[in-house]
């Protein structure tokens, strides 16, 4: 009997391998797990970040999982009031005004006013030939920055002039002079922030000098407007920070403008990988593959957006049966294929009933006139 039971047993784990080697993307479905965005949320509002924490709790409360939960809404609430108190908003006026920077929008539009003037690439100027004489260390990016700043506020004050005398022919000149203004900036408070990359710092420099004979920053217009793009949106500087070059920081402009304030949760969850797929894949099926953190957008861009669509669905039902299921899943969906395969060598050693199958060749051989001896 015992021996019995064992072949039963092998032949069982046989069976259960046999099918996580067959069924490994239903497995992977299965063994996925849902975000739960109120532990960071509260990191964040223990920190005071509440623009950040409502971005990031925003995103979730899209979905019915967050959105139902009692906790999460009173969560959010609070953040919503905190953010609308007059004495909040103050306080990220003055943070705007005073440093030239913030993270919520009435402090970024007065940090951005107060940069736009002209006074502000003197004074920055001024502070820098300071340091140089007193033989302190001399921010090369923010010399050329504010050096850029000064030319592309004389090819705002020029092509402003044309457009009055020729009746709106220089207009855009202008709109080129401002984007490049707006861009630089964007490039003076990311530096300020320690967001800017290595890589843009030095293409500042280089474009300075260049610009100084040219007397032109036309030549950066592309970096200007993804950098533009990227301050107008909220977390964009972190997003900034991330790049290694030209190339990503256009990606990472046209992430930031396909998911908005949604941008930064969503690279916080995803990485490279959410950026890379938001080329070929739905604004919707991203946010959902999202929610179930970095396994899920694996999983999207493994089997596309149709199937994973089907596959969440399904997931999602598998909460309201209970986690065993999810467990085992789980468990066997981090087993490597090569183990699985193991296992089920026992069985295909012991449960074959060898014994009669040698006795059924015997037979079949001796109708046929063999001998054995």
């Amino acid at each position: 009997m015992l021996k019995l039971f064992t072949k039963l047993a092998l032949l069982l784990l046989a069976c259960v391998c046999a099918g996580a080697l067959v069924q490994q993307t239903t497995l992977s479905a299965l063994a996925l797990t849902r975000v739960d965005p109120l532990p960071h949320t509260q990191q964040l509002v223990a920190e005071a970040r509440y623009a950040e924490a409502a971005d990031y709790l925003g995103f979730f409360m899209e979905y019915d999982y967050v959105s139902s939960n009692p906790q999460a809404r009173a969560l959010h609430n609070e953040i919503a009031r905190q953010r609308e108190s007059w004495r909040y908003r103050f306080e990220k006026l003055s943070e705007g005004l005073v440093l030239g920077t913030s993270d919520e929008t009435i402090g970024m539009a007065a940090a951005v006013a107060t940069d736009f003037l002209v006074i502000g690439d003197i004074r920055d100027l001024t502070h820098q030939g300071i340091h140089l004489a007193r033989g302190e260390e001399v921010d090369e990016v923010l010399v050329a920055l504010s050096t850029l700043g000064l030319l592309a506020t004389t090819a705002q004050l020029a092509s402003g002039a044309g457009t009055l005398a020729t009746a709106g022919a220089a207009a855009p000149a202008t709109a080129g002079a401002t984007v490049a203004k707006s861009g630089i900036v964007a490039l003076k408070t990311a530096r300020r922030l320690g967001s800017l990359p290595p890589w843009l710092g030095k293409t500042l420099v280089r474009a300075a000098r260049t610009a100084r004979q040219s007397k032109s920053v036309s030549r950066l217009g592309d970096v200007f407007s993804h950098v533009s793009t990227l301050a107008r949106t909220r977390g964009g500087f972190r997003l900034l920070a991330s790049t290694r070059n030209a190339d990503e920081l256009a990606t990472m402009a046209r992430f930031a403008r396909t998911f908005g304030h949604h941008s930064r949760p969503l690279y916080r969850l995803g990485g490279d990988l959410a950026v890379s797929l938001a080329a070929t894949t739905g604004k919707q099926t991203i946010k959902l593959a999202a929610t179930f953190g970095k396994g899920g957008l694996r999983l999207l861009n493994r089997v596309g957006a149709v199937r994973f669509t089907k596959i969440a669905s399904r997931s999602a039902k598998m909460v309201y049966k209970g986690e065993l299921l999810r467990l085992l899943a789980q468990s066997l969906f981090r087993l490597p294929p090569w183990l699985l395969g193991l296992m089920m060598v026992p069985a295909l050693l012991f449960c074959p009933p060898w014994r009669w199958l040698l006795r059924l060749g015997r037979r079949r051989r001796a109708a046929r006139g063999y001998s054995y001896e």
